[in-house]
């Protein structure tokens, strides 16, 4: 009965940490789809967008490995994640700026705060989803997730068809911006410890992060980097005319909506086989250049639909990993790292590849595929330690 009733009340806690997770996904995400040319708006040039956009993605995954690092010294986790998710107010305050610079400020503002707020999130989560299965668990969140990731873009499509403007849309993100703090003093409110959720069979070394979790970290990081990013794609879409204009942010409404999906049905994948699940990772990840950057609509379009599956697939099984892979006093410090690796390969995977795309599109793909391939065999041996 006990555990049943541990079952409902984790149950519970990650659908309220979903929840959060949706009304922030609404406010930064309804304000990433269109800050490019709001910047422009107030003057700044191409140069301008393209730094604030790159240092704001750096800051969003370069600090989480302090930030991780602090919420388990610390142990203040709820502490970080009302730090980190008071800082989402950073984009309703965008409809007040004058200034690109000020603007610049706010928007890098609202990526520091996702760097402070994530390891801590992920370790509370974590302790949560060792009730009712890992990657259910996390699936679940990034399902709700996406469903922010959806709705937020849609919210300035929608004024803009009312004959608004950037400030009207950024006002009313206000709504979900306070939502975010609200839903998330409720779950803090309910479940103030939700490390009781959870025993760890898993010792630490000397306070070391286990061997096995820096495995896992070098199969992250290849088979990230051999993942195309939706910017390089949509280009492809654009220059070749694969695709109208219009038809480029439907293609990644439909890729959000996939991941979202995929992140339920895989969960469920994971908690029942393990980790041998990841391989379907590098496996999908493969398929993604060689259709995206087809010169055909079906290919493009399939290709942007296994995208978003791989997606759903590095947001859900990933993160649980980590999870099953760590003890409870360095997981947030196993999150940060494995936070800042992920980005660091994404940065790196999508630089090369745009640099390999202005030669020709077969050396993405050949890219691609190297770094799929060299991942697979850390990963088997990954899943050998930890059997």
């Amino acid at each position: 009965m006990k555990k049943i009733i541990n079952q409902r009340g984790a149950l519970k806690f990650i659908i309220l940490l979903g929840i959060v997770s949706l009304f922030g996904d609404i406010t930064y995400e309804g304000a990433r789809s269109i800050t490019g040319p709001f910047l422009f708006t107030l003057g700044a040039s191409a140069t301008v967008v393209g730094f604030v956009a790159g240092f704001g993605e750096f800051i969003g995954y370069g600090l989480r490995l302090l930030s991780g690092y602090i919420s388990d010294k610390t142990r203040g986790y709820w502490i970080m994640m009302f730090v980190g998710y008071g800082l989402i107010l950073s984009i309703p305050l965008l409809s007040l700026a004058n200034y690109w610079e000020i603007a610049a400020i706010l928007i890098v503002l609202e990526r520091m705060g996702k760097a402070i707020r994530s390891p801590a999130r992920d370790t509370i989560l974590s302790h949560a989803t060792k009730q009712i299965g890992r990657g259910f668990g996390f699936g679940i969140h990034e399902a709700l997730d996406q469903i922010g990731a959806i709705i937020g873009p849609l919210i300035f499509s929608f004024v803009f068809y009312l004959k608004g403007g950037y400030r009207e849309g950024f006002f009313i993100l206000w709504i979900p911006a306070i939502l975010t703090l609200l839903v998330l003093i409720i779950a803090r409110k309910k479940y103030p410890l939700p490390t009781r959720l959870e025993t760890s069979a898993i010792k630490t070394d000397n306070g070391k992060l286990p061997r096995i979790f820096w495995l896992y970290t070098l199969f992250t990081f290849l088979s990230v980097t051999g993942y195309a990013n939706f910017q390089l794609i949509s280009y492809h879409f654009k220059i070749k005319s694969v695709i109208s204009n219009t038809q480029i942010p439907i293609f990644y409404a439909v890729a959000m909506g996939i991941d979202a999906v995929v992140a339920l049905i895989i969960g469920k994948v994971y908690d029942r086989v393990g980790l041998i699940s990841l391989i379907s990772i590098p496996l999908f990840t493969i398929l993604v250049p060689i259709l995206s950057f087809s010169y055909d609509y079906n290919f493009a379009l399939i290709g942007i639909i296994i995208w978003g599956a791989v997606m759903g697939m590095q947001e859900t099984i990933m993160r649980a990993a980590i999870a099953d892979l760590t003890p409870i006093a360095r997981r947030g410090l196993a999150y940060g790292i494995f936070n800042t690796m992920y980005g660091v390969s994404w940065f790196m995977g999508s630089a090369l590849m745009g640099i390999l795309y202005d030669f020709s599109v077969k050396y993405v793909i050949i890219f691609a595929i190297i770094m799929e391939l060299t991942s697979i065999p850390i990963l088997i041996k990954t899943v050998k330690n930890f059997s």
